[in-house]
């Protein structure tokens, strides 16, 4: 068996031009560098593509924003347009699988300037018609294919499909951003994967953190692979998986201040573009809608998993702004690569250590300059040694001084009183925030039982508690609900306000019919007669009754029949017993 190689690389290496690559590119990879105005090499790509492109399986390891993306865009390039013989529309050359939509559509964006006209690219992701990825399957055909998990098992378990037949030529996979695969459950479609694509190929497995999951689907899906691992390295001690070029913050607010310090540094920061996370999609749903009527001066996106149609449009729309704010889940946190994001705002704690380091890779990608942000409650400031410690990313505390207004608050009361779209949007959030948080893995910092659950509802601009179990037993005094019952908040839609009306009617109905006394029973009075005539009928049943020897005799039939049905003995033997 041959040799393991492994490589560790810190980053400030010199960047080398691309001429110094060997073995050399072709012209169609340098006049698409050309286009894309990259005139060196990042660390990652000096080292993986040179290994990559001579028949070695690699799996990289590199902190985000390294430049992994066109680390096996190059080689994928360089290996089919050096095929001698030309590709058919009916044979895939290169299969690209990762975990998000938004991710695949950017892989097949940066392989666009590299293409030559004899290779093809097609995308298959969810969300999409799959008549359409079939029709670009079955007819036009692609040798370069970047797909999510789900839409490419679907195709290629369909007979219908010839992606399967497809595959068998297969030289070049990659997997992508394999440890959030793992972690949003693909390792079975892995597997299935691996079952249709031909043993005799080159594979390449890039990750942000090599887990020993990774490292397990390493052993089985790869021959021998080079380990490539470049980190930052700030000091002989201390490895950060951060870019050095990122400046990491903390704020620590109170809950009912929390919103209102996040939508004085979005006023604050208007010219630049930020991304702020949140830890659901209830969050982000309220969230965005709430900040477009109290900041109409900002450009507010909103974009997390359960949107579909309107996910790619909201994707490439923030991709091509220069200023403004997107406000998104995690489904946003790995891989995705928005040019010149200056913020990343962490409104929500992350789910996990892993989560905080991606969400904070979206700015400060290869080598450019970004901040981030995260904003948390005043039982949560162990986080930020917990993140040293476990994480090895040091946060300064931010110093810039925020207003606090209470007007922010005020007026989303008002809006949320006046329509019951708002406000049940932000029961929403306040609901599954809670949910979120007691389900959080670090739960010794996020504990639920502190959460002060009373000033986060105020914090939320809610006019009302939301009914919840977390609640019951607790003292809400320092709740003051709005003046406006909470029944009365109608819909801003006539049509939802007529059909809550008459469902409100209907229960009140209902209970009316509910409350209703029953009928009392008539009670019969006893009189002579009536005892008389119940003691003729009993006398009369008696007279009508069996004898003692009758009643002996159907007792112990009953008994042969029993044990016949018990097989202790024959159907012979008991209809001997009965005839005699």
């Amino acid at each position: 068996m041959a040799k393991k190689e492994s490589y560790m690389m810190a980053v400030p290496l010199s960047n080398k031009p691309w001429r110094d690559l060997k073995p050399p590119l072709s012209q169609t990879c340098h006049d698409g560098l050309k286009r894309l105005g990259f005139t060196s090499m990042t660390p990652v790509q000096s080292a993986t593509i040179p290994l990559f492109m001579s028949n070695k399986d690699v799996a990289v390891e590199a902190v985000t924003g390294s430049g992994k993306t066109l680390a096996f865009v190059i080689p994928i390039i360089e290996v089919l347009t050096k095929r001698k013989k030309s590709w058919t529309k009916n044979e895939v050359g290169a299969l690209v699988v990762t975990p998000t939509r938004e991710l695949a559509t950017q892989i097949a964006g940066m392989f666009e300037p590299f293409m030559p006209s004899d290779l093809s690219l097609c995308s298959l992701i969810g969300g999409r018609d799959l008549q359409a990825d079939m029709d670009c399957i079955n007819g036009q055909g692609a040798q370069i294919i970047v797909a999510t998990p789900g839409r490419l098992i679907d195709l290629l378990q369909r007979a219908e499909s010839n992606l399967s037949s497809a595959l068998r030529l297969l030289e070049v996979l990659v997997l992508d951003e394999a440890d959030r695969l793992l972690e949003l459950g693909f390792e079975k479609s892995i597997n299935t994967i691996l079952s249709y694509v031909p043993k005799q190929r080159r594979t390449g497995l890039f990750s942000a953190t090599l887990t020993q999951d990774v490292k397990a689907l390493m052993r089985a899906g790869m021959r021998n692979p080079v380990t490539i691992t470049v980190r930052d390295k700030q000091s002989s001690s201390d490895l950060t998986p951060t870019p050095k070029s990122l400046c990491n913050y903390y704020l620590i607010c109170s809950p009912v201040a929390k919103y209102s310090k996040l939508l004085s540094f979005l006023s604050r920061y208007n010219d630049k573009k930020i991304l702020v996370f949140f830890a659901t999609c209830a969050g982000v749903s309220y969230f965005s809608c709430i900040t477009r009527r109290l900041c109409s001066s900002l450009k507010v996106l909103a974009l997390h998993g359960k949107m579909q149609a309107r996910r790619q449009k909201l994707f490439t729309e923030f991709a091509s702004l220069s200023r403004g704010v997107l406000m998104c889940t995690d489904v946003l946190a790995r891989g995705v690569d928005f040019p010149a994001v200056d913020w990343v705002v962490q409104f929500d704690p992350p789910s996990s250590a892993k989560a905080f380091v991606h969400r904070c890779g979206r700015t400060a990608r290869m080598g450019n300059v970004g901040s981030a942000l995260v904003m948390l409650l005043p039982t949560e400031k162990d986080y930020v040694e917990f993140l040293e410690l476990n994480q090895h990313v040091v946060l300064e505390e931010f110093q810039s001084e925020l207003d606090v207004s209470e007007e922010y608050v005020r007026r989303g009361r008002e809006i949320a009183a006046k329509e019951r779209e708002m406000f049940e949007k932000g029961k929403r959030a306040l609901v599954s925030f809670v949910h979120f948080y007691s389900k959080h893995e670090c739960r010794l910092i996020f504990q639920a039982k502190e959460l002060d659950l009373v000033s986060l509802a105020q914090g939320f601009a809610l006019p009302h508690l939301p009914k919840m179990p977390e609640l019951k037993g607790r003292d809400v005094s320092a709740f003051t609900p709005h003046t406006r019952p909470h029944s009365e908040i109608p819909y801003k839609d006539k049509v939802r306000e007529k059909e809550r009306k008459a469902k409100i009617k209907r229960q009140a109905d209902d209970a009316l019919v509910k409350k209703k006394p029953k009928p009392k029973r008539k009670v019969r009075i006893r009189t002579p007669e009536r005892e008389l005539t119940k003691e003729r009928k009993r006398k009369r049943r008696s007279e009508q009754g069996f004898s003692e020897g009758e009643l002996d005799e159907l007792s112990r039939e009953a008994r042969l029949l029993k044990k016949f049905k018990a097989g202790k003995i024959t159907k012979e033997e008991m209809e001997v017993s009965l005839d005699g």
